[in-house]
Order: C-alpha cells, then structure tokens, then sequence
C-alpha cells in the first residue's frame, strides 16, 4: 500500500521536486498551491505525511499543522521554511510537528525526511496496534496469553483464584511460574495481604525450619530474640515456595503437617499456633519421577497437587511472543525518558524464531540488553542479543512469517534486500563508501546513514595491508 503525502506550497517547482523525488511505486503525492486548498484536502483526505510551507496565501503552514493534528494525532507534519523562519519552525516542533527543512535543500535531504516521518508514523501504529492485541489477549496481572496452549492456563488461574486450595505450578526453569502465582494471589480474595516469595533451593538446610516456621530466643545459638516466620508473614495472604522439589525429606515431613493442620510450630517453642497462608508451589522438575526414586514423599505430593497449573516453554507458545515483547518493552521502558516505540520487522521476526532456552525469564533479558543499547525509534535486529539475531534466516520460506501481518512482512522484506545489497555493494568495492554512493546513485551522507542503520560496517570490507 502507497504511502500517501501531500505537499502544500505556493511555488509549482516545489511541488513538482517532490513529485520527482518520491518513488511512484511507494507515494502517492498529491500537491496544493495554497493553504485554503491545503486545509480542504486535509479535512477530505487520509494522509500519512504533509509537507508544508510555512508561508502561504490565504493560510500558513501552521493552520496547516494544527487542522491535520486535530484529525488525526499520529499524521507526521514537516514544514519548509526560509532561514528567516526557522524560529517558527522550531516553535511549531513543540506544538507536534516532525521537523522542518530550510530551504534551500537537497533532494537527498528531503527524501530522507518524509521516510523518518513515515517510518514514525507507522511505528506509532504498529505501537497501537500492539497495545491493541495486548487489549485483546487474556491479561491476568502480568501474565500475558494469547496462544491456545495457554488457555487452559489462563481458565485454571482463573480458577485457582476463587479458592483457597493449595496449587502446584509446574514448568521449565523461566517460563512465568512466580508470576502465574501472583496473578492468583492479585486476582483473589487475599490480594490485600502480603505475597510471600521463597525460594526453597536458595535457604541452607539449617534455616530451612527457622526461616519457614520461625524460632524463640534461645532455640540455638544466635538466637537472640524471637523472630517470626515467612509463614506467619503471610498470615492472611499467600506463600509461595518455589523450587519445592529441593526440600529435604525431614522439611517435607513438617510441610505437610502445617498444610493439613494449618498450624506452625516455632523452633523451640512447646506450641503450635494457627496460621492462615494461602500455599502456592512450584518446580521445574518431574515430582512424580521424584516419588518414585523415593526423593519426594508421596503424601506430599498429593497434599499439594490438588490444582496442578502447568506452563508451557515459550516454545511452544510463539504466538504469545509479540504480545510479551511489546509488554516488556512497555515495563522496562517506562524508567526511560525516551524508549523506543517498538521492533523493526526483522527484529521481531527474530523474536519469534528463536527457541528461547531459558523462555520468558530469556526473553526478558533480552528485551532489557535491547533498551541499554537502543537510541533509535525502533529495536533494530542488531539491538537484540547475538544468539538471537542470527537465528534470522536470510531469506523467508513458507509459513515463516505467517504471524506477521502483511505491512510487517513487506518491511522485513524491504530490509532484508537493502541490507543484503548493502553487503554486496560494500564486498564488491572494498568497502569504498564514495563510489559505493556514486553506484548507488545516492548521497554519500545517505549511504552512511543506511550503512549504520543495518549494521553494516564499510572497514570490513576493506583489504588489510
């Protein structure tokens, strides 16, 4: 679909420069000489991108400006001034305007620019229409679904919340179970108390009972004082122990009296006393291949099995990766004055095709390295981490890309062929950006701000002495 741009300004060899100048097979221009024809074609037509002249007849560039803004906020304004008026260029940035050009300029220049506006323009489309399909997905707090082997997940969870039954989550190391846990607690009746978080595996055995159940002054050497419990911290609101496979046999022995008694007793104290937690457990590994080497007692095991939530590898969920994406890029991005808005084509593709390991912990991680190292717009495919860039096949085979939508495929095509391009040039003239631009039929400038934006470097391609 053709990008469409109007040009206003009362001067024909302006127009007719950029009816020159954008490609008839991506624009479809149309021009106006004055500014009451301006604003009529702006209040009629659907345009991505208006060039205007600041000073025209019958109305300037800046009435221009604001009736395109009030109809359609994500339309992307440049302005053309003479030097005199660069000021008011300026002035009119602040008010919503892309950028200006000082006339005169080169056509290189201007080309470049109306392209910077439209590639924002549609970032902030495929931003809304990611915000769009999160708005659409099942959202229970921060867990994100979409993909059919998450619905089960989301009905359980769903579940899980109206009871007050002891759940077990099950899943690869990375793949959500903390938070599938704290979507139940926030989504349940005790999301006003605390959520209490242990990692089983993280606590040396000797502190497991005091850490859990907590100890009087004077039970062992140290203790000092009395000292609560993570079980009587979450009195009222839920506990999650994680990595539960990791309990010694003696531990799993008084687990499963607190969880059928729902009572605790302290290290050295002569009582029990009651404590209403709600229990929620985890572990990535086989529990029931675990009883039956005798490393995991057997009435445990069904104490707290009576919901089983099981996690699918991110995998096994590739639909789910966008909307997960665009949720973490949004999270972490929020602590950033200036974020990028989303992902090149390329560079979710890349998401989307990487097996990801160490699943949505992974991906994470990932989306974070993206952030540190990105200024632009956009997370390029440079940006994300080298095992995942690389897992981009250079050319697209059936059924690839088949989650992508048609704008998103056409993109990555266009990318893929400039940079691939881009590489021969370079390879076939060592490297040599100034008779690569005059090849090109391009501005050397030009040549330089693609090179960077694909990531390819000239110097290596020149032959070392």
């Amino acid at each position: 679909m053709k990008a469409r741009v109007l040009v206003c300004d009362d001067k024909e060899n302006f127009t007719k420069l950029f009816r020159r100048i954008l490609p008839e097979d991506k624009y479809d221009v149309t021009t106006a000489e004055d500014g009451a024809r301006s604003l009529a074609l702006v209040a009629a037509g659907d345009f991505d991108v208006i060039v205007t002249d600041i000073r025209m007849p019958s109305a300037d560039g800046l009435a221009v400006l604001r009736e395109a803004k009030s109809r359609d906020a994500d339309i992307e304004v440049i302005l053309m001034t003479a030097y005199a008026t660069v000021p008011a260029a300026v002035d009119a940035i602040r008010q919503g305007a892309f950028d200006y050009l000082a006339k005169p300029f080169e056509p290189d220049e201007a080309l470049l620019i109306v392209e910077r506006a439209l590639e924002r323009r549609r970032l902030r489309q495929q931003a809304r229409d990611l915000r769009r399909a999160l708005e659409g997905i099942h959202r229970i707090d921060n867990l994100v679904a979409r993909s059919p082997s998450m619905t089960p997940v989301v009905a359980m969870v769903q579940r899980a919340a109206t009871t007050d039954s002891t759940v077990l989550i099950t899943g690869e190391s990375g793949t959500g179970k903390e938070v599938a846990a704290r979507a139940i607690h926030n989504s349940g009746d005790r999301k006003s108390g605390r959520f209490v978080a242990v990692n089983c595996a993280a606590i040396p055995e000797t502190l497991l009972e005091s850490e859990l159940f907590g100890h009087v002054k004077g039970s062992f050497t140290g203790a000092t004082s009395d000292r609560r419990g993570l079980f009587d911290e979450a009195h009222g609101g839920t506990i999650f122990l994680d990595e539960i496979a990791d309990l010694p046999l003696a531990m799993q022995v008084k687990l499963n009296r607190v969880l059928q008694e729902r009572k605790v007793r302290q290290v050295g104290a002569g009582e029990e006393r009651a404590v209403d937690a709600r229990v929620i457990v985890a572990t990535n590994v086989d529990l029931k291949a675990r009883v039956g080497s005798h490393q995991f007692r057997e009435d445990l095991y069904y104490r707290i099995n009576v919901i089983h939530i099981a996690l699918p590898p991110l995998r096994d969920r590739r639909e789910d990766i966008p909307a997960l994406a665009a949720f973490l890029l949004d999270r972490h991005g929020a602590r950033r004055e200036e974020r990028p808005e989303g992902f090149t084509a390329e560079a979710l593709a890349a998401l989307v095709q990487y097996p990801w390991p160490g699943n949505v912990r992974e991906l994470e991680n990932a989306i974070e390295r993206a952030l540190a190292v990105t200024d632009g717009p956009r997370i390029e495919l440079e940006a994300l981490p080298q095992e995942v860039s690389t897992m981009l096949r250079p050319r697209a085979t059936h059924g690839t890309e088949t989650h992508l939508s048609y704008r998103e495929v056409v993109d990555l095509a266009r990318d893929r062929a400039t940079r691939e391009y881009l590489i021969a040039l370079m390879r076939e003239l060592g490297g040599n950006v100034t008779e690569a631009s005059r090849r090109a039929g391009i501005e050397r400038e030009s040549l330089h701000r693609l090179l960077k934006k694909y990531g390819v470097r000239s110097e290596d391609f020149k032959q070392r002495g």
